[in-house]
């Protein structure tokens, strides 16, 4: 079809040279179809964009950092995830954050952690897995004895966004509820963080329907991988950079980076005005 609107154009083109009178009316008729070509990529821009709005909650959770100090475009809208009970910052101006930590094993940054926390009387959310509590169990009875959430981050850490079934969606949080009340004697808080951030519409509605309220994150680092920590510059660049009122922030209890930076980090948000509320504070709202 593109080579048979081309020819003919070529056609159209080619009787400018026949006569004046020829050539203005083939003048006219290009210029037309070029305006019809370019109204119509418009068009489908247009129709593109709203497609990805309307379907944003798919694959990979991501941010665009736009303005400092403000809260970043993620893949899906506060109001859109609103549906599925679904956050990743709180819309303020005022200056809170929300603390959250991932927790997929424990490698003897915890403790660190939940100092700097005590000391500055800052709530969290851990979002442990199954073998979290079965290898650090005191670990999990402390975070709940200092006032933490834990959260559910499933049991095995699959990418839940592949999961058709609710049947299997409900196991992963379910077999996790589980193995917390048998360890902590506790039922586990319904608050879920998908691993990695890899959801889809369908595992929202899941954890709705289950009455989980699903948690991504408005600020992050690559703090994660153990052999490759990022240096105290690297990570206050960014954390203390892109930090914006009702942020919720992701960091990982695996780094010894986060262990030794965050009784400062903390310090430095708050000379910068902020206040560390909790998920439950938010959920309130």
């Amino acid at each position: 079809m593109k080579w048979f609107n081309r020819l003919r154009l070529t056609e159209k083109i080619r009787t400018f040279s026949v006569s004046p009178e020829k050539g203005k009316k083939a003048l006219i008729i290009f210029l037309f179809l070029l305006c019809a070509f370019f109204a119509g990529r418009l068009g489908a821009m247009l129709t593109g964009h709203h497609r990805a709005v309307e379907t944003a909650a798919e694959g990979n959770w991501g941010l665009s950092f736009q303005q400092e100090g403000q809260a970043p475009v993620a893949n899906a809208t506060m109001d859109y995830l609103k549906q599925y009970n679904a956050y990743y910052a709180q819309k303020t101006q005022d200056k809170v954050l929300y603390l959250t930590f991932d927790a997929g094993y424990e490698n003897g940054n915890t403790a660190a952690i939940l100092d700097a926390l005590k000391k500055h009387h800052a709530p969290a959310t851990f979002f442990v897995v199954g073998n979290y509590i079965e290898t650090a169990p005191e670990l999990v009875k402390r975070m709940i004895a200092e006032g933490h959430t834990v959260g559910n981050h499933t049991y095995h850490h699959p990418d839940m966004s592949k999961m058709s079934s609710k049947e299997t969606f409900e196991k992963e949080l379910g077999d996790l509820e589980t193995l917390f009340e048998q360890t902590t004697g506790q039922q586990m808080k319904k608050y879920y963080r998908p691993p990695q951030g890899k959801y889809s519409e369908a595992n929202l509605q899941m954890a709705k329907d289950m009455g989980y309220k699903t948690f991504f994150w408005s600020l992050a680092y690559v703090d994660w991988y153990q052999d490759k920590q990022p240096s105290k510059e690297e990570a206050f660049k960014k954390l203390l950079g892109r930090i914006h009122p009702g942020a919720i922030v992701l960091l990982h209890s695996t780094s010894s980076t986060n262990a030794q930076i965050l009784d400062e980090l903390l310090a430095k948000w708050e000379e910068m005005g902020y206040q560390f509320k909790s998920l439950d504070q938010l959920v309130s709202q």
